[in-house]
């Protein structure tokens, strides 16, 4: 999650909604961190095979 909608104000004017805010804190709190396995080999690329990596992949669009 960004640190910007973390930091954002929210008012909350109906009961109902707040009621609904807090259940959803509240049920995120209780919820564990499932790591998730990659289905793909992935690897860390840096500065100039960033650069060819896109100029070898600039033709493919979807």
């Amino acid at each position: 999650m960004a640190t910007k909608s973390i930091l954002k104000n929210i008012n909350i004017d109906n009961k109902q909604f707040a009621r609904t805010f807090v259940k959803a804190l509240e049920e995120a709190e209780d919820s564990k961190y499932r790591p998730t396995k990659l289905s793909r080999e992935c690897k860390e690329i840096t500065g100039d095979k960033v650069r060819e990596f896109f100029r070898k992949n600039e033709n493919i669009r979807d």
